[in-house]
Formats: structure tokens, sequence, C-alpha cells
């Protein structure tokens, strides 16, 4: 006897069995259940189908909690998933430009120290951005040191009629679940990707922006013979980003995002992924609503900051 039910599919379930030799454990969700078969899904996404005449105990646990995060490695991470067009350095502070597509593209980061007094360099910072004829921003984690150093430099917001933007995060337990839906995973994406990934023209340095990082991979879902869904994940280190999620406002409040973001999730796992964060400004309330269900936690906030 499994010790399980159906009641049970979608929780996190420990099942000791037998194996040649002897008996062996396996943590992970349970995917399906029935009399003969036990079904659980691992972290990194593989599925394993267990004869219930084999299960010696099994029982319901509860969800892996998520650890700290070490906010500034993350900080550093969601740069590196999705890498500017160009980059510069003072000391360590990272310079990107991007033709003006996105403010993270295009926006100083300022982490570590910048070898030099922080007054400095900000006019680095401001020199490089009037040669590439774009504003001088700076993405600024909210109650940071660097919050204070620049503020205190006379940098204000860039935004102030726009909310916070909010960096998530979660365990791949929690989100990499079997889609509804049938999930293309493609490492290039194709015009009709960008035709659905874009509402009108497609920024030119969008596909620079979005296909750079070092390992990515572009979702997508098919509906009545058109792409209708689709999302970015990139990888570094054990993280996995998720961005550039769109559905079609014509299938929308059908579980679509979800499911694009499950498998990016699953492509993850099978790639040592066990971590997950993602970006949403604070007064996208559906899509806040969307992901902290799925499990996902707010690690920091940031604003842009200018000195003009």
């Amino acid at each position: 006897m499994s010790g399980l039910r159906v009641r049970d599919i979608g929780h996190r379930v420990v099942v000791r069995h037998r194996i040649p030799g002897g008996l062996t454990d396996v943590i992970g969700v349970l995917q399906a259940w029935t009399p003969e078969l036990v079904t659980v899904r691992h972290a990194d996404g593989a599925l394993h189908e267990i004869p219930a005449s084999d299960v010696t105990a099994a029982k319901t646990i509860p969800e892996m909690p998520l650890r700290p995060v070490d906010v500034d490695q993350l900080f550093l991470t969601t740069a590196l998933g999705r890498p500017a067009v160009e980059t510069a350095h003072v000391g360590h502070w990272l310079l990107r430009a991007s033709s003006g597509w996105t403010g993270r593209g295009n926006s100083l980061l300022p982490a570590g120290s910048p070898g030099m007094p922080v007054a400095d360099a900000l006019k680095h910072a401001e020199t490089f951005y009037d040669e590439r004829d774009l504003p001088p921003l700076a993405l600024i984690r909210i109650g940071s040191p660097e919050d204070e150093a620049l503020r205190a430099c006379g940098w204000v917001d860039a935004r102030p009629g726009q909310s916070d933007v909010l960096v998530m995060h979660t365990t791949l337990d929690h989100v990499n679940a079997a889609p509804e839906y049938d999930v293309q995973l493609d490492e290039h994406p194709g015009d009709a990707w960008y035709a659905a990934a874009f509402e009108g023209p497609v920024p030119a340095p969008a596909s620079k922006v979005l296909e750079g990082a070092p390992k990515a991979m572009f979702a997508s879902i098919t509906l009545d013979g058109r792409i209708v869904a689709v999302g970015r994940g990139s990888m570094t280190g054990h993280w996995l980003g998720v961005d550039a999620i769109r559905v079609n406002s014509a299938y929308r409040r059908r579980g679509l995002g979800t499911a694009v973001l499950q498998g990016l999730a699953r492509w993850s796992g099978s790639l040592g992924g066990r971590r997950t964060y993602l970006e949403v400004l604070l007064e996208n309330t559906a899509a806040m609503a969307t992901y902290t269900r799925l499990g996902y936690r707010e690690a920091y906030r940031y604003r842009y900051l200018t000195s003009r």
C-alpha cells in the first residue's frame, strides 16, 4: 500500500520503496496516483514511476521552505541572465547600453566597489551615456547602500509615476509541474515567436538582448494554428531567470502563462537548475497574484535613478 491517495497529487511526498538489493527513498511532488502506480516528480524534473506493490511507506511532507536568498548575488545574476548589447565597467560597477531598449539594458548596475569615489564614478557613467545619446540611468536596489550614496550625489527617481519592480524567487519544486498545454522549446526563436512577444514592430536591439545569454531557451504555445503564448528562460549557475512572458489577449485567463513558466522550469531542472527568479511591477496585481500562488516570494525591489 502506498499510503497516498488522489487528493495528495500536487503535494510534496516521500516514498520509500524496494529496489534490487534494498530500499531507497524518493522525495518530490506527487505527479500521479493509481492503486497500481505512484509517480513522483523530482526537483530535477525526472519522473519516478514506482509500482505500488514496491512501496513500503509513503507520506506527504511540508513544502520545501525557501532558503534565505543572497540578494547581492541575485542582483548580479539578473544582469547575467539578460546581458546588454554593450557593456563597460567602472571598477566593479557595470555600465550597460542597448540603443535605449528597456531600462535594464540601458542602466548602470552599481554592485561592488567602483574603485574610486562614488561622485567620480557617476561622472564616468554620465559620460558613457552622453556618448550614446542615452539618459543616465542607474538600477538601484531599494534601501541598499548604493541607493543612499547615489541620492546623496543628487540622483533622483527617473520614473516617479511608476511603481517599484519586485524581483521574486522560489524553488523549482514549486513551478516545475507538468504543463496543461504542449510547450514548444527552441534555442533560437523564429519570426513567429517575436511576433507573439511584441505588439507592433520588434525593437532592433531585442534579438541581441534576448538571445545574448550563454544559455537561453524560448518557449511557445500554439493554439488554433498560431502562437498565442511565449516566454524566455536563461540559466546562470543554478538560477533560472524567466522573462518575456506574453499571452495573446484573446487567450488570457487559461493558464497559458503558467504553462510557459512550467515548461521553462522543467528545461532548467534537467540542467541542474534549483531556483528561479522573475521580475514584475508591483502595480501588476494580476501577475503578482499568479506568481505568489505559484510560490514566488519577494527577494528585493528596485527603481531607476537619474542625474537629470
